[in-house]
């Protein structure tokens, strides 16, 4: 099954939120994209109840206010938000983030590629597995 609901990209960083925008229009998900620049504005996202609840998280590790571990050690305890799947989607290759990221409940643990098309390549897995939205071909 399908699922049209928005994804939410968590990442400060605005050049890779736009890189993630432009994989996601390249894999032909039809999904509204929204975006937090950290933790924080995360929460606040999906406390507002106008918001619709997404069908998948991509979440940076590395953010200000309140990293990527932090918001999972929150989000994991929440009854309403815990099943919501997390793909982290960063630069860290650290075996102990990887490990703390498992040890919360993640999805996915996926790195961010430089190489545009091997980042589309992983848009793609992301999307296949987590039977995301796309536009007929």
């Amino acid at each position: 099954m399908k699922s049209n609901k928005p994804i939410l990209v968590i990442d400060d960083d605005v050049i890779d939120s736009m890189t993630v925008k432009r994989a996601i229009k390249d894999c032909n998900y039809t999904n509204r994209v929204d975006f937090a620049r950290n933790g924080e504005e995360a929460f606040a996202y999906l406390n507002n109840e106008e918001n619709e609840k997404p069908c998948i998280i991509l979440l940076d590790l590395n953010m200000p206010k309140m990293n990527g571990i932090e918001f999972l050690e929150i989000l994991k305890k929440n009854e309403r938000l815990k099943r919501i799947p997390v793909i982290i989607l960063t630069t860290s290759r650290s075996d102990q983030d990887r490990l703390k990221a498992y040890n919360l409940g993640v999805a996915g643990y996926m790195i961010k590629s430089m190489d545009y098309s091997e980042f589309v390549e992983v848009m793609k897995t992301i999307k296949s597995y987590w039977s995301i939205s796309e536009l007929p071909e």
